[in-house]
């Protein structure tokens, strides 16, 4: 074991001279990247990698460097992120690369951070982005198909394409010039469509390929989800498991673009939540079956801050289950479980990119072994149990190993298990929402005073403005028929409204007096939500996606004014014909109950309304606008549909993510400071469909293991620290269906309680590989408050047979009575502390008895808690 050791410990010392070799004005000392079948090769190594899917835009520049710290800590050697189109050009010919969209920024932070890097240009990305990424300009273009082979298409697609590898070329960002991008992708998940197209898709496929490595990047180009990608092109996999996957030639290495670690939320819709066991596992298995580059779509998933979130009826936080959340925060255990994965891959990289091929064993029906030998001292296997069940004991080169169920157990040199999928080590994190005194509060004020109320409202004080219904400008104009949606607002507005006048004879009056009836509007296809007012009172609203509306009507005699007000709550993210998948309304429009008989109003005059005036006058911005005709808010008030509300804040102390509590809301987009943190809306989710408890055992989907039930779907909103100033703060929101702003409150999340669960028969820490005696060290428990925050108190601890979890812990018929102030000494006042799970620490409560360490301590903020984890076991002088 020794000489593996020195091996891996050359191998290492290796990787990182490539990792973080810098000089003047480079990232990186310039290296060259291609491929073989077994990985990409980078400066002439083969390389193991573990990608961190971060997208810029979901968060703000102030975050990125965290963002980023904590990916690489979490064992990422590299970042991959899609390029935003839509967000880069929001206007033909006009181009945005600030703020969340300055790409050559994150990209060189990227670098800088000694991390590689995978751009996925696209520039179609899915993504659950508002049109798939697109710029919704590119629709309006004469005889435009979008994704095939088509010529304004490509013309733009290859325009916008060069703009972006030509950007990266002069900033010097690609790696043969000492930057961090090792690979770039085109297209993006094309196979699932190109059928739509016959022939042309396959063509497009050709001339997509040809036109990406005709610009003379230097680096590999990926397909994702593509088949018939030419021999030039590495082909992709995308999905909840990709172990099984095999590109389209055997000349190419396997790789995962896109590992769901979880799964995006619809408005009124469950939480999905995906189990680290079962991600360990897929991961795992991944490279055991000889995969070479995995990524993890999210690492961080951030939030879809203004109006990009697609779908539509996409939620504004895009947190994904990631193992970083929407606000940057350690996601526990799945970050620290992964980070301990990533290290024992890292220590079977020297064989797994040595060997050819693995060398498979057959271990029982549903066990297998898979064997990287270099040479003779350099070793690495993975044993996979892939029974949901059962676990099982097997044989392995003369030793005996139990698999629990669906799980892999990793072996840096062929014979110590350091790491097994279904074991999780890492501590549990539980984050609350809470309020915290404002910034502005005195330091004087004791502790108990700062909070007056239960529920610490964002202000008592609020100014409104009525949305007028109907025309508000002098922009409107009136059209014989029913426009689409889009081709109008050219989502300039999530808004537009239709408006037409209804003559009703005495006639009809009496017609429906004398048979008890009232006439109904009908409209054949509609999306994503209209609301319908008649005489200026909403008598009626409807959502779906192209649905059938029929809607009750209550006419007077004479003229009446009809207004629709049709809404979008995020473009079409996916499918062929993007470009013919609009908005609005599709079919007729038609009056029905007449005396006679039914009126089709589709063809009669309409007026159009772009937006609404509150954003015309932009009432969202922080320049005081006092013409704009805000009055004082009273409680008689409320609730009061189509109104905007504003009101000033002080931000809440301290360093932790800052949160808009919006559920006294009904829906409607808002605004902190003048930047668009999102549409809210406070749908409910079903009340069934979530599960009790969660089986990591066996295929996940995006159905198993949800949470959230019968609660509403999202209401708290991430605005981020840097878009807060310490009072004063302008928020602006523009509510829809009524509403009470007077109980909106500014919240803050933070991470109050870790727990730690832990057995003797779990594996030492990784970390500790190195040192000679690591067969013989024990499993050790990490508790660990996040920056700025220290160790309280303990709650609980008991080493022997705890039950239950986290937040549940009690003692069982065996419990060390020492175990409590055990830890209270050596973790209390710290950031973090370290205590080796074994008898020499507790003594033996009952013996011939596998004990279990169990804890749970509270953190609070400390501007003096100790940055030296505090060890206490049997190696303390690690």
């Amino acid at each position: 074991m020794q000489n593996t050791t020195l091996i891996l410990l050359q191998w290492l010392a290796m990787a990182l001279t490539v990792t973080f070799g810098m000089v003047a004005g480079e990232y990186f000392k310039p290296f060259n990247v291609s491929y073989d079948h077994r990985a990409l090769i980078i400066d002439g190594q083969r390389r193991m990698l573990i990608s961190a899917g971060i997208h810029y835009p979901r968060a703000t520049p102030e975050m990125w460097p965290d963002l980023i710290a904590k990916s690489k800590e979490g064992g990422a050697n590299a970042v991959q992120t899609y390029v935003f189109w839509g967000g880069h050009e929001p206007v033909k010919g006009q181009y945005n690369f600030e703020g969340r969209y300055d790409l050559v920024k994150f990209v060189k932070l990227v670098g800088s951070s000694g991390l590689y890097l995978h751009l996925r240009i696209g520039p179609y990305v899915c993504a659950e982005w508002n049109f798939g990424g697109f710029p919704v300009w590119l629709r309006d273009i004469p005889g435009i198909v979008f994704r095939t082979d088509n010529a304004p298409f490509k013309e733009e697609m290859q325009r916008f394409v060069k703009k972006i590898v030509d950007m990266m070329r002069e900033e010097s960002l690609f790696s043969w010039q000492g930057g961090p991008i090792i690979m770039l992708q085109i297209e993006n998940e094309y196979g699932n469509i190109e059928g739509s197209f016959g022939q042309k898709g396959k063509d497009y496929v050709k001339w997509a390929a040809e036109m990406a490595v005709g610009l003379g990047a230097g680096v590999p180009w990926v397909m994702c989800k593509q088949t018939d990608a030419p021999e030039y092109i590495i082909d992709a996999c995308n999905g909840y498991y990709c172990d099984g996957f095999k590109p389209n030639s055997n000349k190419k290495p396997i790789f995962w673009t896109e590992n769901w670690d979880g799964w995006y939320t619809n408005w009124g819709g469950r939480l999905p939540h995906r189990p680290v066991e079962d991600l360990a596992f897929a991961v795992a298995r991944f490279y055991q079956r000889g995969g070479s580059f995995q990524n993890y779509y999210m690492f961080f998933g951030g939030t879809n801050f203004g109006r990009t979130s697609g779908g539509p009826n996409i939620i504004t936080s895009y947190d994904y289950d990631a193992p970083l959340d929407e606000y940057g925060l350690l996601s526990q255990p799945k970050w620290g479980h992964l980070k301990d994965l990533h290290a024992a891959i890292k220590l079977c990289e020297p064989a797994l990119v040595a060997a050819e091929s693995a060398q498979y064993i057959k271990l029982g029906s549903m066990q297998e072994a898979h064997v990287y030998q270099g040479n003779k001292s350099i070793c690495s296997a993975f044993l996979a149990n892939i029974d949901e069940h059962k676990t099982i004991t097997v044989q392995f080169l003369g030793q005996y190993y139990t698999l629990p169920p669906w799980s892999v157990s990793v072996l840096p040199d062929c014979k110590n298990v350091v790491f097994n999928t279904a074991k999780v080590g890492a501590q549990t994190s539980i984050k609350v929402v809470d309020f915290e005194p404002t910034l502005s509060a005195k330091s004087s004020t004791p502790n108990h005073l700062m909070i007056q109320k239960e529920v610490p409202l964002v202000s008592e004080s609020w100014m409104t403005f009525k949305e007028p219904i109907g025309a508000w400008g002098d922009d409107n104009f009136t059209f014989k028929g029913v426009l689409e949606h889009l081709n109008v607002t050219k989502d300039g507005s999530d808004y537009l409204w239709y408006i037409t006048r209804i003559y009703v004879s005495d006639e009809d009056v009496l017609h429906w007096e004398e048979n008890a009836s009232n006439p109904s509007l009908v409209i054949d296809s509609m999306r994503d939500l209209v609301r319908i007012f008649i005489n200026g009172k909403l008598i009626g609203s409807a959502r779906g996606d192209w649905v059938k509306v029929v809607q009750k009507l209550q006419f007077k005699q004479g003229y009446n004014d009809l207004v629709l007000l049709s809404e979008t709550v995020g473009l079409q993210n996916y499918g062929a014909f993007l470009e013919k998948d609009g908005a609005g309304f599709q079919g007729q429009i038609t009056l029905t109950g007449f005396k006679n008989g039914d009126v089709n109003i589709t063809h009669s005059p309409w007026t159009y309304q772009v937006g609404l005036k509150g954003e015309f006058l932009k009432l969202y911005a922080t320049e005081d606008n006092k013409s704009s005709g805000w009055t004082n808010l009273t409680d008689e008030e409320v609730p009061s549909s189509l109104s905007w509300y504003k009101t000033n804040f002080d931000s809440p102390g301290g360093k932790d993510p800052v949160v808009v509590d919006f559920s006294s809301m009904g829906k409607g987009e808002a605004w902190v400071n003048g930047h668009h943190i999102g549409r809210y809306w406070t749908l409910v989710a079903p009340k069934d469909g979530c599960q009790e408890t969660c089986d990591y055992r066996g295929a996940y989907g995006s159905e198993k293991c949800n949470t959230n039930c019968g609660n509403p779907t999202q209401i708290w909103y991430h605005v981020p620290r840097s878009w807060l100033q310490p009072s004063d703060n302008l928020l602006v929101l523009f509510e829809e269906t009524g509403g009470n702003p007077f109980e909106i409150s500014v919240k803050t999340v933070s991470v109050k309680t870790v727990c730690g669960h832990m057995s003797e028969d779990y594996y030492p820490p990784v970390d500790m590989w190195a040192q000679p005696n690591y067969s013989n060290m024990k499993p050790v428990v990490q508790l660990q408050c996040e920056d700025g925050y220290k160790i309280e108190s303990i709650e609980f601890a008991s080493y022997g047979t705890p039950q239950g979890s986290c937040q549940a812990f009690s003692t069982g018929n065996c419990h060390a009575t020492n175990s409590s102030a055990i830890l209270s000494e050596v973790c209390e006042g710290r950031n973090s502390c370290k205590i080796e799970v074994s008898n020499s620490v507790f003594g033996d409560p009952c013996p011939r008895t596998v004990k279990t360490l169990a804890v749970k301590a509270k953190c609070k903020p400390s501007s003096s808690s100790s940055s030296t984890t505090q060890w206490y076991g049997g190696l303390s002088d690690i």
